[in-house]
């Protein structure tokens, strides 16, 4: 990736002319000043004209020449060093113009993430307001098992605990859901025999306690034995906090 420091080091080294290569640049100036001297004949001077004043002469158009030639070559350094001023200082700013950017849009995304949290909860205290308060146990039969999930509000969340009493566990999850049902009033606590919920033998050998839980008619989540996780005795906070994770 190319960083800013790699820009203005390539625009340096674009334009960077070294004091060698200005002193051979010179050089080679000089010397083909000399060629052309000695290939032209000098103004003024007669191509035949020799002797002191004709080698005085030659020697103050070689230095005129000599003089020319840097001139020129330091008034191209002085635009050069112009454009890459102008250049790295474009640069810059546009650098400092993305950094302002970019620290804008990251307060706009704050703003927008406490303003989005703000009205999800709005929603979601709304939403709590207009559910239904229950604040206990609902012992089901066979039949109301149904209509238990399918006519409740359907954004009600219902937990059933499928049990039986000679099963270890059942009676520790039965006392739970006294307390949890107190602690969430709009949770729909459940609780169904094996026996009236119809399930098999096998189901209800090896997969008791089992909590289901449904929203909208649809099941949600289920847990299967669940001593195999907390043991045959737990309290309230202990079946909470599984049934968060």
């Amino acid at each position: 990736m190319t960083t800013l420091d790699d820009k203005i080091l390539g625009l340096k080294t674009q334009y960077y002319v070294s004091s060698s290569e200005d002193e051979a640049s010179d050089d080679e100036g000089a010397c083909s000043d000399r060629e052309d001297m000695d290939q032209a004949p000098v103004q003024g001077t007669a191509p035949d004209q020799t002797g002191p004043k004709g080698v005085l002469e030659d020697w103050r158009r070689f230095k005129q020449l000599e003089t020319e030639r840097r001139a020129e070559q330091q008034a191209e350094k002085v635009a050069l060093v112009k454009k890459l001023a102008l250049t790295c200082r474009s640069e810059l700013d546009d650098d400092d113009q993305t950094e302002g950017r970019e620290e804008e849009d990251v307060e706009l995304d704050e703003d927008f993430l406490r303003w989005y949290r703000e009205q999800r909860l709005r929603e979601m205290q709304q939403k709590a307001a207009s559910l239904p308060t229950f604040g206990h146990v609902f012992d089901l039969t066979r039949s109301q098992y149904v209509d238990a999930i399918d006519k409740e509000n359907k954004h009600v969340l219902i937990i059933i605990h499928i049990f039986e009493q000679f099963v270890p566990g059942c009676d520790a999850v039965n006392g739970c859901f006294q307390c949890l049902a107190q602690d969430h009033p709009r949770v729909k606590f459940c609780r169904i025999q094996s026996s009236e919920a119809d399930v098999s033998q096998t189901f209800t050998s090896k997969g008791l306690p089992a909590i289901l839980a449904y929203r909208g008619g649809q099941l949600v989540a289920n847990f299967l034995r669940i001593t195999d996780q907390l043991g045959e005795d737990f309290f309230a906070g202990d079946l909470e906090s599984f049934l968060v994770e």
